[in-house]
């Protein structure tokens, strides 16, 4: 009984350090190419590949690469800033971390980035990004994880390259280099309705964008227009990362329109947006 005994637990001492062995060694092969976990993630972004997002993580994201836009940073800058992002709190707003870390990009007050308030505003800590990106010399022609280090000193300088292609999917359609290549799926409930959400939709477009001249007194949305189709699609693009938080029914520019209760967009026939403008609904009370 007891040779017998010492067998079925040596039996399942091998079973188990099989099973050990098995997963390091999956977690080895696949380790550098794990993403993102696949909870909840209701937005899609396609532009030469293909990411997808809950929608905190999507309307963050927007406002990165529209603060990068609206300081004149090029392209290159948003991806690396999305990259460092990605890296350092899954696109989310954090409200700790690391000691005294907080915010997208874990800026830590006592290291002079600001007051843990201000870093949790998304638009004060892209800034902060941006302007000490440009301080380093020579970030242009360096890897994305070689600047975003540059930048935020980690302890894992090599673990912002992960993201590149990532990035770079999300800043040619944040920054209108594609068409219709924002999509997400609005739940039940938006965060807002009618004129509280008209407003606070135009608003926070004028403060990430820096537009002027936009009405923030329509009760059932607003309309921009767009210098050309790239700033129509940025704005487009915007519109529907936000459409969760601000309550947006609708978005149509030129010939294609999402809607909420869709989650995607298509071709409306015979229709354009009046005057080639970005045109977006909200969602009404009740």
């Amino acid at each position: 009984m007891w040779v017998r005994t010492r067998a079925t637990v040596a039996g399942g001492v091998a079973l188990i350090l099989v099973a050990v062995i098995a997963i390091w060694l999956v977690v080895r092969q696949v380790g550098d190419n794990l993403t993102l976990p696949l909870v909840a993630r209701k937005c899609t972004v396609q532009a030469d590949g293909r990411v997808a997002l809950d929608a905190d993580q999507m309307a963050n994201a927007a406002t990165i690469a529209a603060i990068g836009a609206k300081r004149g940073m090029p392209e290159r800058a948003v991806v690396v800033a999305l990259a460092t992002a990605y890296q350092e709190s899954g696109l989310r707003n954090l409200a700790d971390g690391d000691r005294d870390s907080v915010g997208l990009f874990q800026q830590r007050p006592s290291q002079g980035w600001g007051t843990p308030a201000q870093i949790r505003d998304p638009r004060y800590a892209a800034n902060r990004f941006y302007a000490a990106l440009k301080k380093v010399r020579g970030w242009e022609k360096m890897r994305v994880t070689d600047a975003a280090q540059r930048v935020q000193r980690s302890a894992f300088p090599e673990a912002y390259q992960k993201w590149a292609d990532d990035s770079e999917v999300l800043s040619r359609a944040l920054l209108g280099d594609a068409s219709g290549a924002v999509a997400c799926t609005v739940g039940r409930t938006p965060a807002m309705y009618g004129a509280a959400a008209a407003a606070q939709l135009t608003r926070n477009l004028v403060l990430d964008w820096g537009l002027k001249g936009t009405d923030p007194t329509d009760p059932t949305g607003l309309a921009v227009t767009p210098g050309d189709q790239r700033d129509g699609w940025r704005y487009a693009h915007w519109l529907v990362s936000h459409a969760q938080d601000h309550g947006v029914k609708r978005v149509r520019f030129g010939d294609l329109e999402w809607t909420a209760r869709n989650g995607s967009w298509g071709r409306v026939d015979g229709q354009q947006s009046p005057a080639g403008q970005v045109v977006a609904e909200v969602f009404n009370e009740g």
